[in-house]
């Protein structure tokens, strides 16, 4: 449109007309409805929202890492399937953490700054949420995280959409001293989630009139356990409480029981094996072990069924899914609502939006606790049959409300320290 000005119009009246007119259509075009207000990040564009997956994709953590970004892959095609989020498809930026921590905090500041995406969905590890977890603050950058962890941390830039401890490690000793007896021996590779959950560990154990009888770390990617194993059996542990990562429990477990250990000598409780690690160390290495978590791929929900049926039918039929990798789908489908709400891919307000929300998840139903960012979860106790499947032998009657740094457990009092 044009605007014509008469001639003889003072120069001082021609501005103030067009100020006028600037102003006015600057006002039309914001609009009063929080949906309009689409924009919010940097890798926005007018048809598209650019979003990071970050995980190990080659190295020692792969084995569990790379269905974590299959099921990311598989919850956004679903969404731009039904039109996107407000409107717009997303556009997924890839890296490899390569299973190094340095590496990760590396690639989350080129998918922040360099391709400015919305949100990053990604890590296992704790030693790589940690190494990124100043890069998303420093960037105010949002990360989604999907693995259960040891706890003590809430930070206004990351959800957690995996278990804290309260919702895994502390039900799981809790059940174990009541089934299974109060030695315990500890194993776990050397870095911060298994140091930090043992320390858990060791003082529920102490309340409760249990005992810790041996406790090992090794480095990231060991495979020779003969002489912890050894160690093992001069204990007579009633329980070994396994935080091992990555390749580490392929060897752990086959060594075990090439040692002559199954299930019926002695019960493992480990925490970082499900179904996908399950496939890596054999299924006839862990038959009648035990593990806990929040979600198996034999959760009897219809959202369940539905979620393992197209996870299947994409990446093929002996393909199986776990609690990792459903948690991973469900920070996609969380991110997407509390996006629709806000109206706006803005950091600020997507995680004002979040706080509360809802969503009917393959696991059952979870929901954002505001206060810290995780989620309320059912926790669950599994134990390993010869077709690899988990077979849930306990569970709370409802979710549990997360609570990272245990600050309702007395005996917790002085861990966050």
């Amino acid at each position: 449109m044009k605007i014509k000005f008469l001639p003889k119009m003072k120069k001082s009246v021609i501005f103030a007309l067009t100020a006028l007119f600037v102003s006015s259509a600057f006002l039309s075009g914001c609009g009063s409805s929080q949906a309009s207000d689409s924009s919010g990040s940097a890798g926005d564009s007018k048809d598209t929202i650019k979003v990071g997956v970050l995980h190990s994709l080659s190295g020692t953590m792969a084995i569990s890492e790379v269905s974590v970004k299959d099921a990311e892959m598989m919850a956004i095609d679903e969404i731009n399937a039904k039109g996107g989020v407000l409107g717009k498809k997303i556009e997924v930026v890839t890296e490899d953490g390569a299973s190094d921590p340095a590496v990760f905090a590396e690639k989350a500041k080129k998918l922040l700054q360099q391709d400015k995406v919305a949100t990053v969905f990604g890590c296992w590890t704790s030693a790589s949420r940690k190494a990124v977890l100043p890069v998303f603050e420093s960037n105010n950058g949002l990360l989604w995280y999907p693995v259960q962890y040891e706890g003590m941390e809430s930070s206004p830039n990351i959800f957690y959409t995996g278990a804290a401890p309260n919702q895994q490690i502390v039900p799981a000793v809790d059940w174990l001293v009541k089934n299974k007896g109060k030695k315990f021996f500890l194993i776990g590779s050397d870095y911060v989630f298994p140091r930090t959950a043992n320390k858990i560990i060791k003082a529920e154990l102490k309340s409760e009139g249990g005992q810790v009888v041996g406790e090992e770390y090794t480095p990231m990617g060991h495979t020779d356990y003969s002489t912890i194993i050894n160690k093992i059996k001069e204990e007579k542990p009633d329980v070994v409480f396994n935080t091992l990562n990555g390749d580490s429990n392929v060897a752990f477990f086959k060594q075990l029981k090439d040692a002559g250990i199954t299930s019926k000598d002695l019960i493992t409780c480990s925490v970082s094996i499900a179904e996908e690690e399950v496939r890596g160390i054999g299924a006839d290495n862990m038959t009648g072990q035990l593990v806990s978590w929040n979600y198996y791929q034999t959760t009897d929900t219809p959202e369940n069924k539905t979620f393992v049926a197209n996870y299947k039918s994409r990446y093929g039929q002996d393909r199986v899914t776990d609690d990792p990798i459903e948690a991973a789908y469900d920070a996609v489908y969380l991110w997407a609502a509390a996006v629709e709400k806000a109206g706006s891919t803005d950091v600020d307000k997507v995680k004002e939006a979040a706080k509360g929300i809802e969503f009917k998840a393959p696991e059952g139903n979870v929901k954002i606790e505001g206060e810290n960012q995780h989620l309320w979860k059912t926790v669950r106790i599994g134990e390993v049959q010869p077709d690899g499947m988990i077979k849930e032998v306990w569970s709370t009657p409802e979710p549990v409300r997360p609570d990272p740094y245990l600050k309702t457990y007395d005996w917790a009092k002085d861990l966050a320290d």
